[in-house]
């Protein structure tokens, strides 16, 4: 069953509304690449989406890209680093995947699996190595078997997870186009259900056969016995959002929780005066139906003197929420992690304090 979230939602949403996230007041950037960009990022994850430790280690992934003095240009440039964290600081441990001959350009967000001694990267091969700049976007992974160091041996060649897009989910395949008002198929996101064992990628999509140019979905694909299936989406926002970013699934004292970004530019006119944030619907069961968070779906959101501060919010099952610095007050680009939140769920409520944030 896919659930719609609404315009009625979204109209609910009042000025200041929701967990407000506390200002940033000095991006940190020591254990970092002065000279790259950090923004999306994720935890390695065991089976149950908990962080998992590697050798004793805490690490990361976080898209990177050279600082050329334009934000926007590091979408083109984007690889996935290891971040290790130690303590409250962040330290920069290299890419992820090693450089090979592959069909896409760059690397997209997604997330990563340790199970059984191998690690699993779930990521978005981006653009096309024949022609660089494009927007076109499919599910691709890779993985390592672990040393005896703890350290991720050599990777297998990245491959695509899917082929096409399905009935459910419009073509993410232009060359073309501009930041926001792109269509989807990226993200993918590990879920695994605890009822059945059964193995989930959560995706940022677009649903078809829409008559909207607003038409976001939160995309589903299933594990069968010969790969991973295209699913109907589990919510869409035709008509409300474009974009429903870092789409990804929790499971929480018996209920399932769908979380994505988005951002005021890509709601649709009429609705704009909701907040970049995180928001999320709640169901019990995958099947769901889908109900919105804090009835109207709004998590988190930046401080109203501060509506682009961090973007691109990931909760996993401990409920640690990561994000990045995005644009501050005085118009500079963060481009490193956020600090850590813990969220409180609730059944069908939603909340985070400043006293909640993640030593």
């Amino acid at each position: 069953m896919t659930s719609a979230w609404t315009a009625d939602h979204v109209g609910r949403i009042k000025p200041g509304q929701g967990g407000v996230i506390p200002p940033v007041v000095t991006p940190d950037r020591s254990g970092l690449d002065a000279g790259r960009l950090y923004w999306d990022m994720w935890p390695v994850q065991d089976m149950h989406g908990a962080p998992a430790l590697m050798a004793g280690r805490e690490l990361w992934m976080a898209l990177t890209a050279p600082d050329r003095g334009d934000p926007a240009l590091r979408h083109f440039e984007a690889k996935i680093h290891w971040i290790e964290r130690r303590g409250e600081g962040w330290h920069d441990r290299g890419p992820v995947l090693p450089d090979r001959a592959v069909p896409y350009e760059r690397e997209w967000a997604g997330s990563a699996l340790l199970d059984q001694g191998v690690v699993t990267l779930f990521f978005t091969a981006a653009g096309t190595a024949e022609k660089a700049g494009g927007y076109q976007q499919e599910l691709w992974s890779a993985s390592a078997p672990l040393g005896a160091d703890g350290w991720p041996g050599e990777w297998s060649f990245p491959t695509p997870l899917v082929t096409g897009y399905g009935p459910h989910y419009m073509p993410a395949d232009a060359h073309e186009g501009e930041a926001g008002k792109i269509k989807a198929f990226r993200d993918p996101a590990y879920f695994r259900d605890p009822a059945d064992g059964g193995e989930y990628l959560a995706f940022t999509a677009s649903l078809a056969g829409s008559g909207s140019a607003f038409n976001g979905a939160f995309g589903l694909a299933l594990k069968g016995a010969n790969g991973w299936i295209l699913m109907p989406p589990c919510l869409h926002a035709e008509g409300v959002n474009n974009e429903l970013e870092r789409a990804h699934l929790v499971y929480r004292a018996k209920h399932y929780y769908a979380f994505w970004s988005t951002q005021t530019a890509t709601f649709a006119p009429g609705l704009r005066h909701a907040p970049g944030g995180l928001y999320g619907m709640v169901a019990d069961s995958m099947a769901g139906p889908w109900r919105p968070l804090n009835g109207t779906g709004l998590v988190l959101a930046n401080p109203v003197d501060r509506p682009l501060q961090t973007y691109s919010w990931f909760v996993d099952a401990s409920l640690t929420v990561c994000s990045f610095v995005d644009v501050l007050p005085d118009g500079t680009f963060g481009g490193v992690p956020a600090p850590l939140l813990r969220l409180a769920l609730d059944g069908d409520r939603a909340t985070v304090h400043a006293a909640e944030q993640v030593a």
